[in-house]
């Protein structure tokens, strides 16, 4: 039988927001998470901000990244075939403090139960629909405790996606046959898979939205470019992209070097863009010392001649002292 290697769980969340400023307040100032990096965008011709939050340390699974694209003009448009919504997890029992501390951010949220957890639906500033999910099962995440959320409430990190899709039966395929998953429980139009790993950040979630127009898949704000995955090992990401093609599931990438880790992608038959990711053994600190995490601007090798281009780009007022 093929080897399908394995797919431990989350690596990151990527997505296009707006404007840079109002990105590091919603994730460092509201949601508590560090700002680990700040660096540019590896692709592309013009200077676009790569901004990171995670826990203290950035491990796999904890870590959100952003690129905000309204400076240089470029919108998304959300709807169906397109990852949906960006789900982070929290203890069940701080549900409450975060439905008190949004309120008192001013941000909306609609509480809802949906396979068995609570949750908090709201919104980044840009729109890009968020959960907060009450997490049942242990998680050995180290929680960020650095800023004004109490470790106890923090958030550990991804729980998953939503993906919006016209109708499930190819995603369905892909997601059983090529991702190893599980389909853990249907509740109308919505749907729950779990991925066979060890890791974190294992839930993916389908959403029939057959009425909807298709999503853009381009980089544009408003909208999530990619759930990455993590497959540990570079020997292992080539056993899952192996396996992948050999299912005739074609549009997949070479590799990538991402400076923190090495990619791959891969267009999922629901639309959503998919990511096959391990860590560098430095991860974060290959450019930044463990404690001095996301208090620099760190430039790319190939961005280091254009060093007077990425000057223009939006300030941002930041807790942390950044030093250039």
């Amino acid at each position: 039988m093929p080897n399908p290697g394995t797919i431990n769980g989350t690596h990151h969340l990527t997505f296009c927001v707006g404007g840079a400023q109002e990105d590091y307040d919603f994730h460092v100032r509201t949601l508590g998470l560090k700002s680990v990096k700040k660096t540019v965008l590896f692709d592309g011709e013009i200077p676009i901000y790569h901004l990171y939050y995670a826990n203290r340390v950035g491990d796999a699974s904890t870590i959100l990244t952003s690129f905000p694209y309204r400076q240089a003009g470029w919108m998304g448009k959300r709807g169906t075939n397109q990852a949906k919504s960006i789900n982070v997890a929290v203890p069940a029992e701080s549900i409450g403090y975060w439905a008190d501390r949004l309120k008192g951010a001013g941000i909306e949220a609609r509480q809802v139960e949906r396979f068995g957890t609570e949750r908090l639906e709201f919104a980044h500033p840009c729109g890009i629909p968020y959960q907060i999910v009450g997490e049942k099962r242990e998680d050995t995440r180290e929680p960020y405790g650095g800023g004004d959320v109490p470790a106890e409430h923090a958030i550990r990190g991804a729980y998953g996606t939503t993906t919006s899709v016209r109708e499930p039966d190819l995603m369905d395929e892909f997601l059983r046959e090529a991702f190893n998953c599980t389909p853990v429980a249907s509740e109308g139009a919505d749907h729950q898979y779990e991925i066979a790993g060890d890791g974190h950040g294992r839930m993916l979630e389908l959403v029939e939205e057959p009425d909807k127009p298709q999503g853009t898949w381009r980089f544009g704000e408003g909208t999530i470019h990619h759930h990455a995955f993590d497959v540990g090992s570079s020997e292992n990401q080539l056993v899952v992209k192996d396996y992948i093609v050999g299912l005739g599931y074609t549009d997949v990438s070479d590799v990538k070097d991402r400076g923190y880790f090495f990619s791959v992608y891969l267009r999922t038959p629901g639309g959503a863009l998919f990511e096959l990711a391990y860590s560098t053994p430095q991860g974060f600190t290959i450019d930044e010392s463990e404690d001095e995490l996301g208090t620099h601007m760190c430039i790319p090798p190939h961005w280091e001649d254009r060093r007077a281009e990425i000057s223009t780009l939006e300030p941002i007022d930041t807790i942390e002292e950044v030093k250039g």
